[in-house]
C-alpha cells in the first residue's frame, strides 16, 4: 500500500513517515500542496494524508481538485483545526475522516486501517458486523439473518460512524462532530446509540465505559 503524506511541519512529516514505513506501507512525503497534486497524477496511491494549511495550495483545495478530476481516493486531514466549519467542509470536499493534531501514531494507524476497510469494500458494500448482521453502506439497510431493521436517522448515522471507524472506540465528541455537527447534551448522544443498541444483538456494538462505544470485527 502507498500512501501520500503532505505535512509541512518538518519532524511531524519525518516522524509520521518513519513510522508508516516501520509498519509496511510506502511513503511520499510533501511539504507543499501543489507539488502533492502533481505527484498524485504521476503515481498510484492508495490513501491520501493531508495537512490542510500547507503552501502553495491548502489540503481542502487540494481534494476539491482531485474531486474535480474524478480522482478518488480516500483521504484523512491532519489538522490542529477544531471549529465545526472546518470539519463540514473536510467533508463537504470528499476526506473519510480526520485526525487532529496532537494525535499519537498508534491512532494514525487505526484511522489509516479504518480508511482502507471502508473504501475499500466489496463489490456489493455489504459491510458484515458479526452475529448474523449485515449493514448495505449503498442502500442504508441494516439486515438480521436478511430481514431489515428499520432505523431512525440518527441511528443510521451514528451507526455509519461506529462502522467507519470500526475497530476504534468512538467517543461522545466524535459522534457530536460527525452526526450533529455541533454541540449535544452527551446524554442525547448515549440515548441515540442505546436505541440502536437495543435493535441489534447483544454485542454487536460494545460500550467501553469512560471512552464510548466501538464495533469490533
Amino acid at each position: 500500500m502507498k500512501i501520500l503524506l503532505l505535512e509541512d511541519e518538518y519532524s511531524l512529516r519525518i516522524s509520521i513517515q518513519e513510522f508508516l514505513v516501520d509498519i509496511g506501507y510506502e511513503v511520499d512525503s510533501f511539504m507543499d500542496g501543489a507539488e502533492a497534486y502533481d505527484a498524485i497524477f504521476d503515481k498510484t496511491y492508495d490513501l491520501l494524508l493531508l495537512d490542510v494549511n500547507v503552501p502553495s495550495m491548502n489540503g481542502f483545495e487540494l481534494l476539491k481538485n482531485l474531486r474535480k478530476e474524478n480522482k478518488k481516493i480516500p483521504t484523512i486531514f491532519l489538522t490542529s483545526m477544531v471549529d465545526i466549519q472546518n470539519l463540514k467542509e473536510g467533508y463537504k470536499r470528499g476526506c473519510c475522516d480526520y485526525i487532529r493534531k496532537p494525535f499519537d501514531l498508534e491512532e494514525l494507524e487505526l484511522r489509516i486501517n479504518q480508511a482502507f476497510a471502508s473504501f475499500y469494500l466489496d463489490d456489493e458494500n455489504i459491510v458484515n458486523l458479526g452475529c448474523e448482521v449485515t449493514y448495505d453502506m449503498t442502500k442504508s439497510r441494516l439486515s438480521l439473518n436478511d430481514k431489515e431493521i428499520v432505523l431512525r436517522k440518527a441511528e443510521k448515522d451514528i451507526l455509519e460512524v461506529l462502522i467507519k471507524h470500526q475497530n476504534c472506540v468512538v467517543s461522545t465528541e466524535m459522534f457530536q462532530d460527525e452526526v450533529w455537527g455541533e454541540y449535544v447534551e452527551p446524554a442525547t448522544v448515549r440515548v441515540q446509540v442505546n436505541n440502536l443498541r437495543q435493535k441489534l444483538p447483544n454485542g454487536v456494538v460494545q460500550n467501553r465505559r469512560g471512552l464510548g462505544y466501538i464495533i469490533e470485527r
